[in-house]
């Protein structure tokens, strides 16, 4: 199996591909199935049992808000 490199990146998307992404999420998760996803040219499969939570962050007048989804490679 070939060895999966570090990452981390942020990839913005025009609101309307957000939110297309967000509404396959969302049935995944309602639906109990793993969801799949393609970011900067890689596939990601996001197990039906990942750990999901929300961040929130603040410093001077910037504000983020992160979904997450957690999971151990198997």
């Amino acid at each position: 199996m070939k060895r999966k490199t570090s990452r981390d990146i942020e990839k913005a998307y025009p609101t309307k591909r957000f939110i297309e992404k967000l509404r396959r999420l969302a049935d995944a998760l309602e639906t109990g199935e793993r969801f799949t996803i393609q970011v900067a040219g890689e596939r990601i499969n996001v197990p039906a049992d990942a750990v999901i939570n929300i961040e929130h962050e603040r410093e001077g007048n910037a504000e983020e808000l992160e979904f997450q989804l957690k999971w151990e490679r198997k």
